[in-house]
């Protein structure tokens, strides 16, 4: 990772997506140990993370890990999904989150000189490149050790850094499972509705979300 101490940082976590590809690696993240260890490369401005919530439902299970995060350091961004039925009669519920990431970063842009986006989504290349024109340096975490690789091509080739998932897990992982964790932390276990991204935009099965 290339950081330099006097950068004002910003990082962008596209919620759903990190948690597909930490899953794919098989590791669950500690988001105490993330932000310590950005906060230790930089001057860390800001720590943004994007979900999308189930409304309607006695017991959400991203609810716990969104109230943490928002004690602990992160500025949290959600939206109610949309339930819908597709073209074979099919529950889907839709909460893609790219649309208010891709306009904080903008927004930060002129107050960082490092910005950080947790996401392989090939959409954001168009939005790294208008950052970078800007003076401002991107780097994106995701990984191409899963199979298929988490992170578009273009997007990987558009950062200034690439920043292996993989590699970063010593740093991040979860110290023993997600309880015991919990337990010595008290920070929640990771969503169920953080479901792998699918191709259309993103959306998340009713599996996902059971």
């Amino acid at each position: 990772m290339i950081f330099y101490k006097e950068e004002r940082l910003a990082l962008f976590i596209d919620g759903a997506n990190l948690y597909a590809a930490a899953r794919s690696l098989g590791f669950d993240i500690d988001y105490r140990r993330l932000l310590e260890v950005f906060a230790q490369r930089g001057r860390l401005i800001r720590a943004f993370y994007y979900t999308a919530l189930v409304e309607d439902q006695e017991y959400s299970p991203i609810r716990p890990l969104v109230d943490w995060l928002d004690y602990n350091g992160y500025c949290m961004v959600t939206k109610p999904t949309k339930e819908y039925t597709d073209a074979f009669g099919r529950r889907k519920i839709k909460g893609n989150m790219d649309i208010e990431l891709a306009i904080d970063v903008l927004e930060m842009a002129d107050k960082t000189d490092h910005i950080i986006i947790f996401s392989g989504d090939g959409d954001f290349r168009r939005l790294v490149e208008a950052c970078q024109k800007k003076g401002v340096r991107v780097s994106v975490v995701s990984t191409m050790r899963s199979s298929p690789p988490m992170v578009a091509d273009e997007l990987r080739r558009q950062a200034d850094n690439f920043i292996e998932l993989a590699e970063l897990s010593q740093l991040i992982a979860r110290a023993g499972g997600p309880r015991q964790q919990q337990q010595q932390q008290g920070a929640p276990g990771e969503p169920m509705l953080e479901g792998e991204p699918e191709e259309d935009e993103g959306d998340l099965t009713d599996t996902a979300v059971a």
